[in-house]
């Protein structure tokens, strides 16, 4: 389940700044290279892809895990910089909660695999 809430926030935020860049801007600041929003904007949608329909859980942890990670780092590095609205703060904080929420799940089904292998 958490895959899928990941790859669904990675998913409307990977469409809204390429299908209206405008309400992206006025909500996370402007921007001098939007070629370079767009690319991350269609990265982050081939990420929810994976996570949404991909079928091996292995894969979307080695898949979503970095790019959790990904975000939080641009995100508080630029943020502390001031090279980027506080407003990515956001994100970093929905990106931890996805983080622990996924390792918290990989706990859980670990715990459970050990316990049924007794």
């Amino acid at each position: 389940m958490v895959y899928k809430i990941q790859g669904l926030y990675y998913l409307i935020t990977g469409i809204w700044p390429i299908v209206h860049i405008e309400s992206f801007m006025m909500v996370t600041g402007e921007k001098i290279d939007i070629w370079l929003v767009r690319m991350v904007g269609l990265l982050s949608i081939a990420v929810a892809i994976s996570l949404l329909f991909g079928q091996n859980k292995s894969d979307k942890i080695l898949l979503g895990v970095p790019a959790a990670l990904a975000f939080i780092a641009i995100d508080v590095y630029y943020n502390i910089t001031g090279t980027i609205s506080r407003i990515y703060l956001l994100d970093a904080i929905l990106q931890v909660v996805i983080l622990s929420c996924v390792v918290r799940t990989y706990q859980i089904s670990t715990e459970r695999a050990v316990g049924s292998s007794r």
